[in-house]
């Protein structure tokens, strides 16, 4: 054996262990033995999953998206020169009103084009920030749940707390009803509705009645989400060559 093939056996042997390690590190974190590989893309994917926190922290075993998080990631998106689109995707149980609103609003200021796409389910405050892009999608099997605003905690019995909820209320009405083509009085309707929800008055919209009612846009999933972002980014890229032209 030559002292060549000599140093690439002791390599092999060497670098052997280490190779096993990653694999066992992948088959624990994974499930597989391989991730696949991350492409360069000009789309960032957001997620809002289980339930949305406000100021309030909520305990440890609650599944949270929490918004000081999701805030900074949106100013980044809207600075950052190499991403152009952004989808958000949801399975949310809704959550701060509040929180939820602000993430609403964030990303329908966005200047760069936006996609939702509603996955199992979108209830409660969820419901703007599905709307709040240019574009949203739901699947066949998501249902979205509207209700109105209620409080949690001790509630002092006063006429202003009822006005404040009644102010409140407004707000994801005139939000809702502006960033899609739900009328005003067909959201309030479903909202206040009696007998589709067991312990709550409301409605409980499934995907084709959510388009119907036009709350959402269209049905699709992932491909058809991707598919018209990049048509989106098409045509925001075609009006900005415009502008540099005149």
């Amino acid at each position: 054996m030559s002292d060549e093939e000599l140093e690439k056996e002791i390599e092999v042997e060497v670098n052997h262990p280490s190779e096993q390690n990653e694999i066992l590190n992948q088959i624990q974190k994974l499930g597989q033995m391989k991730a696949p590989e991350q492409p360069v893309s000009n789309i960032h994917c957001l997620t809002i999953i289980g339930q949305i926190e406000g100021h309030l922290a909520l305990p440890p075993k609650n599944k949270t998206t929490k918004y000081e998080h999701l805030i900074p990631q949106l100013v980044a998106i809207e600075q950052s020169k190499q991403i152009e689109g952004l989808l958000v995707i949801l399975n949310t149980v809704g959550g701060d009103v509040e929180a939820g609103l602000a993430i609403a609003e964030m990303i329908s200021t966005l200047s760069k084009p936006t996609v939702t796409l509603v996955m199992g389910g979108c209830h409660s405050i969820g419901i703007p920030i599905a709307v709040a892009s240019n574009y949203s999608f739901i699947v066949e099997s998501a249902s979205m749940i509207i209700h109105p605003v209620r409080l949690t905690g001790m509630v002092i019995g006063v006429p202003q707390t009822f006005e404040y909820l009644e102010k409140m209320q407004d707000r994801i009405t005139n939000f809702v009803v502006k960033n899609s083509k739900i009328t005003e009085e067909r959201f309030k309707e479903l909202m206040y509705s009696r007998g589709n929800l067991t312990r709550d008055i409301g409605t409980n919209v499934i995907g084709e009645d959510a388009v119907k009612y036009g709350l959402i846009d269209g049905i699709g999933g992932l491909g058809k989400s991707l598919i018209k972002l990049n048509e989106l980014i098409s045509f925001y890229k075609g009006k900005s060559d415009e502008q540099v032209v005149q």
